[in-house]
């Protein structure tokens, strides 16, 4: 297949940042999907319906003009979120799930949450109203092997969560593992996950491979190769449990390149383009459609896009570096080759 024409896809898992940054890189998630899960870990935190009304209010005004793309925004579950601020989400309309980041997992997961414990009314709360719950699995900390911190998760805090709230909607977010996608498989009904192109394409190796590689530098961490196998066999399987997420997570290049860098991997600029590479890889570009466009939908109980993008086989190669609020950014695969290229974005 050398041209693929799908229905809209949708990003159900992205960073946009803030500011000048936002204003850099929407445009790519914007012409690429026609909504996307906005992720909540800004400085300060989006904690509150407030705050996601007025964060929605400045994505929309960073969008290029005549954007057709819509914010689906997110709260940031802290140990004091209280049950009434659910009942104030789910009224507004626009607040589609409540992230969960174990404190000291990721990037400003700072603020996140403590012990489960601590946000059991909260969490009995979205049970009721049925509001998605969209989880960081990792398990965090210097006695958990960085390596093992998803495994560990599944086991100590999502096992006894979904048991003691049967009917909340999950969503394991950027799973990484063989184990994390056998445990999708075997879960109840409303578990899913969503799965990004860099652990479809590849494996821990790329970190190491000639040096540090401080842009191939995520959470969750680049896993073996069993796993990335495992999760292109789930992606491609068109089981309605894995949909798309890119977790595409801008940086400025000197918060990548130092000392300590940060976590986040930018795959905006050819996020679609990469899935379909990895799919043609899975030799199953015919469920594409279903993974990119369907599922994640289906899940959110939202309608399917009425307009399609068409893909063409034609490589190019993105620029080594963007501009990013006044500094650098560099993105997945700048300066070599990607396999396939947005053609159409047509609108019916």
């Amino acid at each position: 297949m050398n041209r693929v024409t799908i229905q809209r896809p949708d990003d159900w898992h992205v960073h946009l940042r803030d500011g000048a940054a936002l204003n850099s890189v929407v445009k790519f998630t914007a012409a690429r999907f026609g909504r996307a899960i906005v992720m909540p870990n800004l400085k300060p935190a989006v904690t509150t319906t407030a705050h996601a009304a007025a964060y929605r209010a400045r994505i929309a005004a960073a969008l290029p003009a005549g954007a057709r793309f819509e914010p689906l925004m997110t709260l940031y579950l802290t140990d004091d979120t209280p049950p009434e601020e659910i009942d104030r989400a789910k009224a507004a309309r626009f607040v589609h799930g409540v992230k969960l980041y174990p404190a000291g997992a990721t990037t400003h997961s700072d603020a996140g949450v403590t012990d489960i414990r601590k946000v059991h009314a909260t969490l009995a709360r979205m049970e009721e109203v049925a509001m998605p719950l969209l989880v960081h699995g990792e398990t965090p900390g210097a006695d958990v092997d960085v390596f093992d911190r998803e495994t560990h998760f599944i086991d100590a805090v999502l096992i006894p969560l979904l048991d003691r709230y049967p009917k909340l909607p999950v969503v394991f977010e950027h799973i990484t593992t063989a184990r994390a996608a056998e445990f999708v498989w075997a879960a109840r009904n409303g578990v899913a996950a969503t799965i990004t192109p860099q652990h479809l394409l590849l494996n821990r190796n790329a970190i190491f491979s000639g040096g540090i590689k401080p842009h191939h530098y995520c959470l969750p961490i680049l896993k073996r190769e069993r796993d990335r196998e495992a999760l292109l066999q789930a992606a491609s399987s068109g089981d309605p449990r894995f949909f798309l997420g890119t977790d595409s997570a801008p940086h400025e290049r000197a918060a990548k390149e130092n000392a300590c860098g940060c976590a986040g991997m930018f795959t905006a600029h050819a996020a679609i383009e990469l899935y379909a590479e990895a799919f043609e890889q899975a030799g199953r570009l015919d469920l594409l459609q279903g993974f990119a466009s369907h599922f994640g939908a289906d899940f959110y109980g939202l309608p399917r896009h009425d307009d399609v993008i068409t893909l063409i086989k034609e490589p190019w190669v993105p620029p080594v570096s963007y501009e990013f609020g006044g500094g650098t950014l560099i993105p997945y695969r700048g300066g070599e080759s990607v396999a396939w290229r947005l053609e159409t974005a047509v609108r019916t």
